[in-house]
């Protein structure tokens, strides 16, 4: 199993989705939740490309904390 940070970002009328750890892989949605669910899916897509052309699974090396000021 892998774990990988996800950023979700608003957009125009929509939301996007991205990991850090890999670049390219990115999601939409109509709503958070979407976007959630659509960049499961396309990580799940992008993991299983780099197994069939033999490349290595990044590490995840990002982290994400709230710090209040």
């Amino acid at each position: 199993m892998y774990r990988f940070l996800v950023i979700i970002e608003k957009a125009n009328g929509n939301y996007s989705a991205y990991s850090p750890d890999l670049p390219g892989c990115i999601a939409t949605g109509s709503t958070p939740e979407d976007a959630e669910q659509n960049m499961q899916e396309a990580i799940k897509m992008h993991v299983q490309g780099l197994k069939e052309d033999n490349l290595p699974i990044p590490e995840p090396h990002t982290f994400a904390k709230y710090i209040a000021v």
